[in-house]
């Protein structure tokens, strides 16, 4: 508004003029923002989450998936009482893992993939992760527009969550969220990760079956066994296979040649490679039928149980190592000492080891 008397002090009269910013109204429904004011206030107890977790209350669910992902040490308590009341009741779900690089074609093939699954009678959530931006700390949280059918299918539920700087391409509280999830019923839980390329994948400590999403033309049998995700993966699919089935084929007979040089994984199952189109429905049902050939070999030869017990063994390894930097973080005066010696380290007084030895002791 400081313009509109910008040429008062001059004689002439000026062609340009600024008229008068249009007046914002006020709030267009005071009552529903009390409303929901009101509603935040009367957060629900421990047992009225827990019951409604076990009674498929998507509500109720949702809630507790967001106390589950809050920072703040009141909610990570009750949380903590959440989750411990609900562990009794999970764990007979199928965690079926599904990463690949960006464009691969994740969520379209997991959408056709649960729209199989529900019309068969199953329950499936979805927990799929967004990248969160180094600089903004933000995520756009936008996979359920791209799975536009799952997510108004009455028997699956999409929850996209940050990755908030978590390595290996999955949010950090994902396995308290499948505990949850397996707990309201769901009896497929499929975890979507970022997208990777060759760094290694914590997705894979925390499902029972992993799958590769691959493309064709993204190189030779080289840049396949580069891949550090190769090994991880207890079957490939060459996705978009409708593109150029000659090239899909060549490419999948790229990835068995470079799986050769692989030793044998430990569950002994042989690592499938297989063509598959999200788009035209083209072997999604094979997905399927392979992931249940491989959750019946593996639970004859014990090693589905005795993964999912190391998973537990190193769940707990991860939640020491939190809560240690979270009890060191929360220290009185930690940040004072921290900004005290990061000046130090620009001023060269004192070595970066030397400042982290100090700030330890």
């Amino acid at each position: 508004m400081e313009d509109k008397h910008l040429y008062s002090n001059f004689d002439y009269e000026s062609a340009l003029k600024v008229n008068d910013g249009v007046q914002q109204p006020k709030q267009v429904n005071s009552q529903f923002v009390e409303r929901m004011k009101a509603r935040r206030a009367q957060e629900p107890s421990v047992e009225e989450l827990v019951s409604g977790i076990l009674h498929g209350d998507r509500t109720l669910l949702s809630r507790a998936i967001t106390l589950v992902e809050s920072s703040l040490f009141a909610h990570q308590q009750k949380a903590q009482q959440v989750i411990e009341r609900c562990l009794p009741y999970s764990g007979k779900s199928v965690r079926l893992g599904i990463t690949g690089v960006p464009g691969a074609g994740k969520s379209t093939v997991i959408e056709a993939l649960g729209k199989m699954l529900t019309a068969h009678n199953h329950k499936v959530a979805v927990l799929a992760i967004d990248p969160s931006s180094e600089r903004s700390k933000g995520s756009i949280l936008g996979d359920k527009t791209r799975m536009e059918e799952l997510s108004v299918d009455p028997n699956a539920f999409i929850r996209p969550s940050p990755s908030a700087g978590s390595l290996g391409g999955v949010a950090r509280k994902t396995r308290e969220i499948i505990t949850l999830c397996e707990a309201a019923g769901f009896d497929v839980v499929i975890v979507e990760t970022v997208g990777v390329g060759q760094s290694e994948v914590a997705a894979h400590s925390m499902v029972d079956f992993f799958l590769l999403l691959q493309l064709a033309n993204t190189g030779d049998e080289l840049q396949g066994i580069k891949r550090g995700i190769m090994e991880m993966a207890d079957m490939i699919a060459i996705n978009k296979c409708e593109l150029d089935m000659q090239r899909a084929n060549l490419a999948a007979g790229q990835f068995r040649n470079a799986l050769h040089l692989f030793p044998m994984p430990e569950s002994g199952w042989t690592v499938k490679v297989t063509l598959c189109s999200a788009y035209t429905k083209e072997g999604i049902d094979g997905l399927w039928n392979s992931v249940m050939e491989y959750v019946a070999f593996t639970k004859q030869n014990g090693y589905f149980y005795h993964k999912r017990q190391q998973q537990n063994i190193r769940i707990m390894s991860e939640a020491i190592e939190n809560g240690l930097r979270e009890r060191f973080f929360n220290q009185p005066g930690i940040e004072e000492r921290i900004e005290r010696l990061k000046k130090e380290i620009l001023d060269n007084k004192i070595s970066p080891y030397a400042a982290a030895d100090e700030l330890l002791s």
